[in-house]
């Protein structure tokens, strides 16, 4: 008898909450469906900000566990973080890193997954500095000497950077063109992973307005999904890109350095 593949545990980074949502609810949703463990570590909007309470709700539909802010401000929001904290872009790096691998060897996940290094479709600062604490921190969860104060090393087996390819960009493009945005996409050849969450699409957009300040306002793509036709709604929510970035040493014999 065959014996079922197990389903791995997944750890989220996402810069802004909602990020989360928008980027890989239905993954989230699927895996927590299965029973394994699921989490996401928030880098910006502090404990105290009008958004923590929306990020608990939303990763609570996902079944995501509670909130794990890393405590700093978003780039461009002063709300983000009422008293006062350092804004992610301006953290000192090894700090931002050291904070993330604590959650890495807490949570333990098989698969992380994070925002792409152009910072997804609008390039916001935020997205990719998240990217970057992330590539480091995942190498870094590993080795031992690295933050030993951060807990017992912990190496996750897979790194997925959440993305839109030129063609899935679909209706997101005139979404976000229509009040100004930039649009940025990967080659069709840099996505790895394309997932249809058409089965836990209404999970996923439970969860994105569960983010209720983001849906309210007209410029954040949870408010301009908000104003679509149902029917073009779940078909853009429907699918979700991924790439697999390369993690760890390379197997087989390393090539030699040529002088």
């Amino acid at each position: 008898m065959t014996q079922p593949t197990a389903v791995p545990s997944l750890l989220g980074v996402f810069a802004h909450p909602d990020d989360e949502s928008l980027l890989a609810g239905g993954v989230l949703a699927q895996h927590a469906a299965t029973g394994v463990r699921t989490a996401v570590v928030t880098t910006t909007w502090t404990a105290d900000s009008h958004r923590a309470p929306e990020l608990a709700d939303a990763l609570s539909i996902l079944g995501a566990g509670t909130p794990r802010l890393l405590g700093y401000a978003d780039a461009r929001n002063p709300a983000s973080a009422p008293a006062g904290a350092v804004r992610l872009i301006d953290a000192p790096l090894d700090e931002a890193v050291g904070r993330l691998v604590a959650h890495i060897r807490e949570v333990r996940p098989d698969i992380v997954i994070g925002h792409d290094a152009l910072g997804q479709l609008t390039g916001h600062p935020d997205h990719r500095r998240a990217h970057q604490i992330t590539l480091l921190a995942v190498e870094a969860a590993g080795l031992q000497h690295l933050y030993p104060e951060a807990g017992e090393p912990w190496q996750p087996a897979a790194l997925y950077a959440a993305t839109h390819s030129e063609s899935g960009v679909g209706r997101l493009g005139p979404l976000l063109q229509s009040v100004g945005k930039t649009l940025l996409a990967v080659p069709d050849a840099y996505v790895t992973t394309t997932v249809d969450v058409s089965p836990w699409a209404a999970v996923k957009w439970e969860a994105i307005c569960a983010h209720h300040s983001e849906v309210a306002r007209a410029r954040p793509l949870p408010g301009l999904l908000a104003r679509l036709p149902e029917p073009e709604r779940n078909e853009t929510i429907s699918t979700e890109y991924f790439t697999r970035l390369s993690l760890g040493p390379a197997p087989g014999s390393p090539h030699k350095l040529v002088a």
